[in-house]
């Protein structure tokens, strides 16, 4: 396992600054740049002010895209699929941005489908506006810039990226070392042209465009049309054209359904399609009756052709038997909370939340025969489980009711989350292994004070169960959970609740039945050996995270995860000292501690863009996608897709056992079964809508899709006979 070189010049210059730090002196910060760079795309921020920036004067921001050959990024209209590139804008007061001038895009096809966007190297122009309110600091007579941008970036795979820059421009001197290139961007730009004399007329189920004033060089030649309202035409389809006194006319069939029915229609023609094309924009007056729709637009966050796949699925369920179709609409208030609660019960099964037990049977032990210590215990325990669950489903009902797309688990889907749920149990292990006692750390007070109070150490202890146990999914709370999402938010909280009762009720059952306790070994010597046993659980969940945090932050943020943990383990070590020694050796390795999280901190908690990185370690497996599996779908080829993620310790079992036989495989490849994996690991908002309209909200989820059929949604644990029954249905 290797560190990037910038990783180990980080760790170099923080070794080197501890003097200055033991001294109390700043040792800086960083700041966000004005390039990202992604395996498919180099995106910089640019500025253009060749007279200076200050009122009236033009000033000119752009996001410069370079893409790896065969991938493309998408217009304001992004076409039958994709979204458009998106900027989000920090300036100071008196400052303002324009919206993007957008250079004329070229029509990419895509199987049956076609989009509007950019392949090689394209800037997107903005302007700003410098009003009188605007005033610089004295001190620092600059403009200060911030930008978020989004951009989704496209092959035959779609990833959706972003990222942060800054850029600070000097007031009185120009900035124009990037003029060429907004020259060219301005000249992209399409020109344009008086409405007078154009049209466009709706004409039964096509539409007649009719665009006058353009220049003689192009008289006679066709045109590429890029109507600027999504949804308005049938994208892919051929453009009937032609010229009559100057005048082109061109005539393109409508969709069966459509975003908008406009009386003005801005178009963008260009003279080829080759990006590099000359181009023009017109609004065009619409006449004429527009044909009723035969279905619903299209959302602005979904790609018309995933809305008309799901709409397909959910005719297809509507029309199909109950067992056939996805569970999640067709369950009641009390099969949800049946099912939340069976689920619960099955959770203490997981072996992502064995290690939490395992302390909790270390304390029942330590009570012995202390009837009212079980009880109280118990009970604080079941407390913190059902608490936990309700504060995680509120939090995760709140957050999609502001617009975020989140499921089940979304917490594991932060690189942060994950490191420090490593260092708890990294901790932990050590406590139980014998190399420290948390009384020994803390001050007399404290510790006093968590002796005295063990109700709290239980109630804690059902909070951390939460937490690890909730990447899990276990069989019957897929549905409920996925039914929860759609439900009132008080019903939902039931729904949690009754999850919570459920993982909770075994050990506040054994607390308060007084045989469990006559069942246990008297305290004893025993008890040491056991107490340092169960720490193994716990170094292996540790070595569990590191994993997944591999999957999300890459190979160098994993190593410099366990750098850490190795740092924290020794000033752990070092505390425990006697006399001097503890606090010569202890303030020594907490300095280097502190000096490799500044270092190795932004390695650890660095999210790699979301994309197919599970699929692409298996040749059988293909990255998933709504338009792939749109596209298979209507090749008549059925389709499996593997819902999955690193953290769902249920999703590695079920690929590690079904998924890998190679009987089950060869059927499927008998069958012509395509096999596609959608990778959750990172937050992919995509992956998220697709859970959703299935009745789910976390992993795992196995579907089967076939032309005619619903959508078939399995059990979250997979068996080889079960796959070969659906196999059998094909």
């Amino acid at each position: 396992m290797s560190l990037t070189r910038s990783f180990f010049l980080r760790l170099l210059l923080a070794l080197s600054l501890l003097p200055l730090a033991a001294a109390g002196q700043p040792i800086g910060s960083g700041a966000a740049g004005a390039e990202v760079r992604t395996e498919r795309v180099q995106a910089e921020l640019l500025a253009h002010a060749p007279e200076g920036v200050g009122a009236g004067k033009p000033v000119w921001l752009g996001l410069r895209l370079k893409h790896q050959p065969q991938w493309h990024t998408y217009w304001k209209n992004s076409g039958d699929s994709g979204l458009p590139t998106t900027l989000e804008w920090t300036l100071p007061r008196g400052v303002e941005a324009g919206e993007i001038a957008w250079p004329v895009p070229k029509k990419i096809p895509i199987g049956t489908l076609a989009n509007y966007g950019y392949e090689g190297t394209v800037l997107l122009p903005v302007p700003l506006t410098i009003t009188p309110a605007f005033q610089p600091s004295v001190l620092s007579p600059a403009l200060d810039v911030k930008l978020k941008a989004s951009w989704l970036v496209c092959k035959q795979e779609c990833i959706p990226e972003e990222g942060t820059f800054a850029l600070r421009l000097p007031l009185h001197s120009t900035v124009a070392m990037h003029g060429e290139a907004f020259e060219a961007a301005f000249t992209a730009q399409p020109t344009a042209l008086p409405p007078e004399g154009s049209s466009a007329e709706v004409q039964g189920q096509s539409l007649t465009l009719r665009i006058a004033g353009l220049p003689a060089a192009v008289h006679g030649q066709p045109l590429a049309v890029f109507p600027e309202t999504p949804g308005i035409i049938e994208t892919a389809a051929e453009v009937r054209q032609g010229w009559q006194d100057g005048t082109w006319t061109g005539q393109v069939p409508l969709p069966a359904h459509r975003s908008d029915a406009p009386d003005r229609l801005p178009v963008v023609v260009a003279a080829g399609n080759d990006q590099r094309s000359p181009g023009w924009r017109v609004e065009l007056p619409v006449s004429g009756q527009w044909p009723a729709s035969s279905a619903p637009a299209p959302s602005a966050t979904l790609s018309p052709a995933l809305e008309q796949a799901l709409r397909a699925n959910a005719a297809a369920a509507a029309s199909a038997p109950a067992s056939a179709a996805a569970p999640g609409p067709s369950l009641s208030l009390l099969a949800a909370l049946l099912g939340a609660l069976v689920g619960g019960l099955i959770l203490n099964l997981m072996p992502c939340v064995f290690p939490v037990l395992a302390v909790k049977v270390v304390g029942f032990s330590r009570h012995g025969i202390d009837h009212r210590a079980h009880r109280v215990g118990g009970l604080a325990y079941g407390a913190g489980v059902v608490l936990s669950f309700l504060a995680l489903g509120a939090l995760m009902l709140a957050l999609r009711a502001a617009g975020q797309q989140l499921g089940w688990g979304f917490q594991l889907q932060s690189p942060a989350v994950v490191a420090g749920l490593a260092t708890l149990f990294t901790l932990l292990g050590l406590n139980l292994a014998g190399v420290f006692e948390f009384g020994a750390l803390l001050p007399s007070r404290v510790s006093s004070h968590q002796v005295r109070h063990p109700v709290a150490n239980a109630f804690f202890s059902g909070v951390l169960a939460v937490a690890i146990a909730s990447p899990c999914t276990a069989p019957f709370m897929g549905a409920s959970l996925g039914f929860a999402i759609a439900m009132p938010p008080g019903q939902a909280l039931l729904v949690f609740a009754a999850l919570g009762v459920g993982m909770a009720l075994p050990y506040v059952a054994a607390s308060m039945a007084p045989g469990v306790a006559r069942l246990l070994p008297r305290p004893g010597p025993w008890m040491d050996a056991f107490r340092r046993l169960m720490a193994f659980p716990m170094f292996a969940t540790v070595a569990w995270l590191v994993w997944v945090l591999g999957q999300q932050s890459g190979i160098d943020g994993a190593g410099a995860l366990l750098l850490l943990l190795v740092a924290l383990s020794m000033v752990v070590w070092a505390f425990t000292l006697p006399g001097r020694a503890r606090a010569v050796v202890g303030g020594v390795s907490l300095a280097v501690f502190a000096a490799l999280a500044w270092a190795a901190g932004p390695q650890v908690t660095r999210a790699l863009p979301a994309g197919p990185a599970v699929a692409q370690a298996d040749s059988l497996w293909q990255p998933w996608g709504p338009e792939r599996v749109a596209q298979l779908v209507e090749e008549g080829r059925p389709v499996f897709v593997d819902f999955t993620a690193a953290w769902c310790v249920t999703c590695q079992y079920n690929k590690q056992t079904a998924l890998s036989d190679a009987g089950l495989l060869a059927d499927f490849a008998e069958r012509r079964v395509a096999l596609l994996r959608a990778d959750w690991t990172r937050r992919d908002p995509a992956i998220s809508q697709a859970l959703a309209a299935l009745g789910r909200s976390g992993v795992p989820v196995y579907v089967l899709y076939a032309q005619g059929r619903a959508p078939q949604v399995l059990s979250e644990v997979l068996s080889v006979t079960e796959l070969r029954v659906l196999l059998a249905t094909l």
